[in-house]
């Protein structure tokens, strides 16, 4: 049996329902109405994006932005989507934001109840695989629609080194060597981040790179929240060193935008991803 061809117009693509839909005659699917854009959901739920992390020389910065949308209308704008995993990790959310929050928490306990049983923490690629299966968990949800995919770093202490992994929905999880973003801003957010990139940034340097990575994802994503001055809400940024994890003051990240906006005003509005 070979596979089934559709014409451009009615390809589902990647999206795994909407094939079914197309192929079986299944009452229990859910309907594309009254969902979120292009999700295939039944109901309109929150989902956060974007999120990014990128290795430096003491460690990796890890950040995200503060909005979370359902369909077209902005259903949060200070969710948080990056969290301590444990002293020496951290996690960051991007998808179906009430299951994603969920897994988060449940992951922080499981990692503090592995330490607390055998009296030594799981290394970091023991962490990374212990989030890969509970990613892979929620696989039958997210053929329904409620995806989750975590962006996972955190500070080696055998290898004194800053590390990152990313996932798919079906729990695959790879090691970035330098750098990732994902969400619905993460390509905007990637590329800001592969112009500036560098062998052994400072601190001030990679936290500086990955705010400029928000404030050109959410310059060209809708989805992507940037800095809301009014409200004083500003992206959740932190490191996670050999110190452990640590995060930013929103004083701290406010003073690091007001830099940004200026440079852009004063180059007239003009990309400038590159830093000085």
């Amino acid at each position: 049996m070979g596979l089934p061809l559709f014409p451009p117009e009615h390809d589902p693509g990647p999206d795994f329902v909407g094939l079914l839909r197309l192929t079986t005659d299944r009452a229990d699917l859910p309907a594309r109405a009254g969902g979120a854009a292009g999700s295939g959901l039944p109901v309109d739920v929150p989902h956060g994006t974007t999120v990014v992390a990128l290795r430096y020389a003491d460690g990796v910065v890890m950040a995200g932005d503060r909005r979370a949308t359902a369909g077209n209308i902005i259903a949060q704008r200070d969710i948080e989507k990056v969290f301590p995993a444990d002293r020496y990790s951290a996690i960051a959310i991007a998808g179906t934001a009430g299951v994603a929050t969920e897994m988060v928490r449940l992951f922080q306990v499981q990692l503090e109840h592995y330490e607390k049983v055998e009296g030594v923490a799981l290394t970091l690629e023991g962490k990374a695989n212990q989030l890969a299966q509970m990613v892979r968990t929620n696989l039958g949800m997210a053929m329904q629609g409620f995806v989750v995919v975590p962006l996972f770093c955190g500070y080696d202490i055998s290898r004194g080194e800053g590390r990152i992994f990313d996932y798919d929905v079906a729990g695959g999880h790879y090691e970035e060597a330098d750098y990732q973003a994902i969400g619905s801003g993460g390509t905007y957010a990637e590329t800001a981040i592969r112009l500036g990139f560098r062998e052994g940034l400072t601190r001030d340097e990679a936290l500086e790179l990955a705010i400029l990575s928000l404030y050109e994802a959410a310059d060209a994503d809708s989805a992507t929240g940037g800095p809301d001055v009014i409200r004083g809400i500003y992206p959740v940024v932190a490191t996670v060193t050999a110190e452990g994890y640590a995060r930013l003051t929103d004083e701290d990240v406010a003073t690091r935008f007001e830099v940004i906006v200026e440079r852009r005003r004063a180059s007239g509005g003009d990309a400038g991803g590159t830093l000085r």
